[in-house]
This record gives C-alpha cells, structure tokens and sequence, in this order.
C-alpha cells in the first residue's frame, strides 16, 4: 500500500498561493477558510536586513493523528493509504481536533459549525489524479505529490 503526503520545498516558494486558490476551487471552502496556507516569515538577517520566507501551512497526514484521537464523533478517520480524512457531516463541532493538531492545520467554519482540513484531495486521488494543489498549478512547482511504499 502507497501512503500519501504532499512534499513541499518552500525554499522554492515565493509566495504566490495559487495552492490556496486551486484547494479553495477544488474544495468550495467558503470565505475565510483555508485548507492549505501560505504564510510569511521576516527572519531577521545577520546585517540587520529581514528576507522573506514563505511557509505553508497544512494538514502533514500524520502516522499518529492527535486531531482523530481526539475527535469526540469519530468523524476523523485515517486510510490506509496514510490520508487523514474528516468527515464533516459526523462532526459535531467540539474543536477538540482544531485544539489538539499540533501544525494548526484544522480550521473551524463557525457559520456551519464544522472543522475542516486538508483530505489530500483524495477523491482526485481516488480517481488517479493529482491534488489540486499539486497538480501543476504552482509556477515554481514547489508542491508534489509524495508516495512511499508501506506494508498493510
């Protein structure tokens, strides 16, 4: 069995988020959500000058998931290829998860309710496809698609 996770050189990110919109069309998530996440850094340099460092922020598909250990609904469930998938008309809207993931990669829509995170867009998975972030859309192609080869 192929366990799954994206790979992401942010070295090579400039900070563009075509991933966010490409996750935000892909997935309908409404306004203010984001389900991947560039973020900015201003490191301060050793001459006192700052840079930019972009990071994106994400669901990391964990071996171990906190945020299904501490699902009060059992609407997080992990597969077997190694993608963590919350279910969200199982969720009941306790945020344990949002709390308890440790990269923050869980958001909360307060208007319905629910959690919502990254599913690695597995039904484009399912179906052979890329996710959609990863499916060519980043101009420094810094996000792929990562699969390694796991015993069942």
């Amino acid at each position: 069995m192929t366990r799954y996770d994206l790979g992401i050189d942010e070295d090579l990110c400039w900070g563009c988020k075509t991933c966010e919109v490409a996750c935000k069309g892909e997935n309908g998530a409404p306004y203010g959500i984001k389900l991947i996440a560039v973020g900015e850094d201003r490191p301060a340099l050793p001459d006192g000058s700052t840079s930019f460092v972009f990071r994106l922020s994400r669901c990391r598909h964990c071996d171990v998931p906190d945020c299904l250990e501490a699902c009060n609904f059992d609407a997080i469930e992990q597969r077997r290829d190694g993608i963590v998938v919350l279910d969200q008309a199982m969720c009941g809207g306790c945020e344990a998860c949002v709390t308890a993931c440790p990269y923050r990669a869980i958001t909360f829509d307060r208007k319905k309710r629910v959690a919502m995170k990254c599913n690695l867009c597995h039904h484009r998975i399912d179906q052979g496809l890329l996710p959609a972030c990863a499916d060519n859309v980043c101009p420094a192609h810094c996000i792929r698609l990562v699969g390694a080869s796991a015993s069942s």
